[in-house]
């Protein structure tokens, strides 16, 4: 399942994202964090792990692993790690499927988080592999692409501006993405539910499956 999530981030921890960006002192060559194979396809720009940087990064996952989305569809244990990235033109990064262990947790879950607007950048997609074909992104700043970490994807060359991103690992509760996807669509129906009091007992019955669907599959 892959997930656009509007205005995940506020303003105000956008902007600060955006002020630490314009840092040049900050950066280094984003190679430095990939695995052996990744890391010749890799050409960005990485904040390195500065006092403000670890700060801000630990903020902003608070924000969003507590999203009501994000909770519904991940189940998040936790946020494993959390990168700010920064591509200038002709720079990208090929196709690649991320670590399976990051810091010695599991990560099932992979997020982009755009910081940039989109106009302000010509290419710089992140391109998920499907089987059809190809499938491109490019959200709105403050914006966030919710999708398996199981997927080979990639970032686009960049031809002129500037995309800075925060991206990101989760591991979830629920280790099957099939499941996490029937649990998210029950989230969805109770939510629909919740405000029409005729529909009590259907919404007790739902909640009544959710419950024990999570009782049965979450790894605690």
């Amino acid at each position: 399942m892959i997930l656009p999530i509007g205005s995940a981030l506020p303003p105000s921890l956008l902007q600060a994202a955006r002020d630490l960006a314009t840092q040049d002192a900050l950066f280094v060559d984003g190679a430095n964090t990939a695995g052996w194979y990744a890391r010749p396809l890799k050409k960005n720009m990485q904040a390195k792990p500065a006092p403000a940087v670890s700060k801000l990064l630990r903020q902003i996952g608070d924000v969003i692993s507590s999203h009501e989305l994000v909770q519904a569809a991940a189940r998040p244990k936790s946020v494993v790690r959390l990168l700010l990235s920064r591509y200038g033109s002709g720079m990208e990064y090929g196709a690649h499927v991320d670590d399976a262990i990051m810091d010695g947790q599991r990560t099932d879950l992979s997020f982009t988080l755009f910081l940039s607007d989109p106009d302000s950048y010509q290419g710089g997609e992140l391109m998920i592999d499907e089987p059809s074909a190809d499938r491109a992104f490019k959200l709105d700043a403050g914006s966030l692409l919710l999708y398996p970490s199981t997927t080979l994807h990639r970032v686009a060359p960049v031809t002129s501006g500037q995309r800075l991103v925060i991206v990101g690992w989760i591991r979830s509760l629920i280790r099957d993405p099939g499941q996490r996807e029937i649990l998210f669509d029950l989230e969805r129906s109770i939510a629909q539910l919740r405000q029409q009091s005729e529909q009590r007992e259907v919404l007790s019955l739902l909640l009544k499956s959710r419950s024990n669907l999570l009782r049965r599959w979450a790894e605690d």
